[in-house]
């Protein structure tokens, strides 16, 4: 274990920085109990990918990713067991190498799993990357270790805890066969793409829409399993596809000094980069998960009944059209869906979700991001729910009522950390606590 002591916590995007007591690196299970059990105030931190203040602020850090180990494989159960500091794309690897797969995968592979998977982390057409968890140890506020199994109670509040109910330190993962995808992705207007998801959803195996805002348009993506030997005509777009974080980059420079560019630049983005159909097939996570984040970004995603989406959809689009508007949102608005679960802060939770995000390509200038504001109001006046690891405003208050088990949620942490060993000021203020004085600034 290594320790160094009085720094500064910096986030991906250099946005959110604390001053820290002491920041420790661990590589066993042990250390990571040591480390909980002699800290007053704690919080874990992976790639510091998370938009949401939640990952620092307390006087002790932990620094996740050496603890990355793969501990073990069930060649008969098809469960594979890992560290919680293991990367995404090495657990995906690893997992495909045993010719197996974890049926949902988010759209970037550079996550920590155990920050994905205390966030709510999904991809789109399954379950929550947590829901695939069959058994997993948690480190609770004294240290101790616990072990909670898919037939515990317990485990239902656990897979998606925003790192509050104690450290998820192993976790096993109960895989698939691996499969192949054949995808197909073009656009569509809204006025077609819109009224087909449920359709769509029945009929594919993978869904997935990018809508362009301010072009009345939509970048449709398919999947369908077949058999990996079936012969496609395999077509990738034109060359020049690969340039488009460069040029949103250059279109968007200014779009924070005249909201109004983006209007023009979505235009000229959905032409060159969003007008033509591709072909190709493959795993779902060759063909369908980003490798890479090329630069810094902000995230706000907000998740909605499947059933009312259409109508919060059109109500969004009417808001950021209308002339007085200063919403001009950059593209894409990433366009995804959950399978119903128990699990209480699951975005899911007892019902079918369509999530739906929202970027601002200049982290610098997101606080005056206008898009975020105006995409929180219209999905919470709806009862739509923040994704935990992006931007929100929404606190207690609000929370309380669009999650069924939020006081539930809250009881049991109170019990599980008496202390508030685990809340930072972000966490503390969303759950309502008293602050102390060892939160750090």
């Amino acid at each position: 274990m290594k320790q160094n002591n009085n720094g500064v916590w910096v986030s991906w995007n250099e946005n959110v920085t604390y001053n820290y007591k002491s920041l420790y690196t661990i590589s066993t299970e042990q250390e990571l109990q040591e480390v909980v059990k002699n800290s007053q105030k704690i919080r874990i931190f992976g790639n510091k990918q998370s938009s949401a203040d939640i990952a620092s602020g307390t006087e002790n850090l932990v620094d996740i990713k050496d603890y990355n180990k793969i501990l073990s494989y069930n060649n008969t159960e098809q469960t594979i067991t890992v560290q919680s500091g293991i990367i995404l794309g090495d657990l995906i690897e690893a997992v495909e190498a045993k010719g197996w797969c974890i049926p949902c995968l988010p759209d970037i592979n550079t996550i920590t799993i155990g920050g994905a998977l205390a966030t709510g982390t999904h991809g789109t057409s399954g379950k929550l990357l947590s829901e695939y968890i069959t058994e997993c140890n948690i480190i609770l506020a004294d240290g101790s270790l616990k072990k909670i199994t898919d037939k515990d109670d317990l485990i239902n509040a656990v897979r998606v805890s925003l790192g509050v109910l104690g450290v998820l330190s192993t976790i096993t993962f109960k895989c698939e066969p691996i499969y192949t995808l054949h995808i197909k992705e073009g656009p569509e207007s809204d006025a077609i793409w819109l009224p087909k998801i449920k359709e769509r959803l029945k009929k594919h195996d993978f869904l997935r829409i990018l809508w362009i805002p301010h072009t009345d348009k939509g970048y449709v993506i398919t999947g369908d399993k077949i058999d990996p030997n079936t012969e496609i005509k395999e077509d990738l777009g034109p060359k020049y596809l690969k340039h488009r974080r460069t040029a949103s980059k250059i279109l968007y420079k200014y779009s924070h000094v005249f909201p109004w560019i983006t209007a023009i630049a979505n235009k000229l983005l959905y032409r060159g980069f969003f007008s033509s159909t591709k072909e190709h097939k493959g795993s779902l996570y060759q063909a369908t998960v980003t490798k890479s984040r090329g630069s810094t970004l902000e995230l706000a995603e907000w998740t909605i009944g499947l059933d009312i989406f259409p109508t919060v959809f059109e109500e969004l689009k009417s808001e950021i059209n209308k002339w007085s508007n200063k919403s001009f949102i950059h593209i894409p608005m990433d366009v995804r869906f959950v399978h119903k679960d128990k699990s209480w802060l699951s975005y899911a939770y007892k019902k079918d979700t369509v999530t739906m995000g929202c970027v601002s390509r200049n982290a610098a200038t997101a606080d005056t991001y206008e898009a975020f504001k105006s995409i929180e109001n219209i999905f919470l006046k709806h009862g739509g729910k923040p994704h935990w690891a992006k931007r929100f405003k929404a606190k207690d208050a609000e929370l309380s009522k669009v999650y069924e088990k939020w006081d539930d949620f809250k009881l049991l942490r109170r019990k599980l950390d008496p202390t508030n060993k685990f809340l930072n000021p972000y966490l503390t203020e969303l759950f309502n606590e008293k602050k102390t004085t060892n939160d750090f600034t």
